[in-house]
C-alpha cells in the first residue's frame, strides 16, 4: 500500500490522476496525502503520519518538486515515531530509520529528489529548519522532462534561479579550491543560463527540459 504525497494544486490541475490510474491499473492500492502550503509544515507532517498509519501504508510516493519530497521524507523517517516530528528539527530525536521513497519529479530546483536532506516549517514557533541524513535519500526518482511541459514560465524560472543558487552555495563554501567540483559547478550554472530561455520561449523543448 502506497502513500501519495502531492499538493492539492497539483490535483486540482490533474497532474496528479495519470499516476493513480498506473496505480489502478497495476491494482496497487493508495492513499492520497494533500497540502495546501507552499512549503511544508510540521501539521502536514503529522496528519501524514496518521494518514499512513491509518491506511496501512508500507511505502511513500511523492509528487511534485522540493515540498511534497520533503513532507513525504518527514513522514517517512518519523512514521514509527511517537513524538512530536519537530523534535527531529529541535535536535531532540535523531532520524535511524527511513521507510522508501520513491519520487516523480515535475518541479527540478532544490535538488531534493536527489538529496538526504529535507526542511520543514513550524507556523507555531515561526521557525523553518532543516535535518539531514543520507538513510533519507529518495530510493528512486523519476526525472522525465514531459512532466515539466506545464510548469508556468514563473515556476520555470524560479526553479532554475534555486539551482544555480545552490551551486552557488557550493561553490563560493570558503573551503579552498576543488577544480574537478568547481568545474562542474561552472558548466551546470552556464547549461542552466542557456536552457532556461529556450524552455521559456518553448515549454515543450524536450532537450531544454531534460537539460534542466
Amino acid at each position: 500500500d502506497v502513500l501519495v504525497v502531492t499538493g492539492s494544486g497539483m490535483v486540482r490541475r490533474g497532474q496528479v490522476q495519470p499516476m493513480l490510474d498506473g496505480f489502478d491499473e497495476c491494482a496497487i492500492r493508495y492513499t492520497l496525502q494533500t497540502f495546501d502550503h507552499p512549503d511544508p509544515t510540521s501539521d502536514d507532517v503529522e496528519a501524514g503520519y496518521k494518514t499512513f498509519k491509518e491506511n496501512g501504508c508500507k511505502t511513500i510516493v511523492a509528487l511534485g518538486g522540493g515540498s511534497p519530497i520533503d513532507c513525504a521524507k518527514a513522514i517517512a523517517f518519523g512514521a514509527d515515531y511517537n513524538g512530536d516530528v519537530w523534535d527531529f528539527f529541535d535536535g531532540k530525536a535523531k532520524i535511524i530509520k527511513c521507510l522508501p521513497i520513491a519520487v516523480v519529479l515535475t518541479l527540478p530546483a532544490a535538488g531534493s529528489e536527489g538529496s538526504a536532506s529535507c526542511v520543514i516549517s513550524n507556523d507555531a514557533v515561526s521557525a523553518k529548519r532543516g535535518v539531514g541524513a543520507d538513510i533519507m535519500r529518495p530510493a528512486l526518482a523519476f526525472m522525465d522532462p514531459e512532466t515539466t511541459f506545464s510548469l508556468p514560465p514563473y515556476q520555470t524560472a524560479a526553479g532554475v534561479t534555486d539551482m544555480i543558487a545552490h551551486i552557488c552555495e557550493r561553490y563560493f563554501s570558503g573551503q579552498g579550491p576543488a577544480l574537478v567540483t568547481d568545474a562542474l559547478a561552472a558548466s551546470l550554472i552556464r547549461t542552466l543560463i542557456a536552457s532556461a530561455p529556450k524552455a521559456l520561449a518553448d515549454p515543450r523543448d524536450y532537450e531544454a527540459r531534460a537539460a534542466i
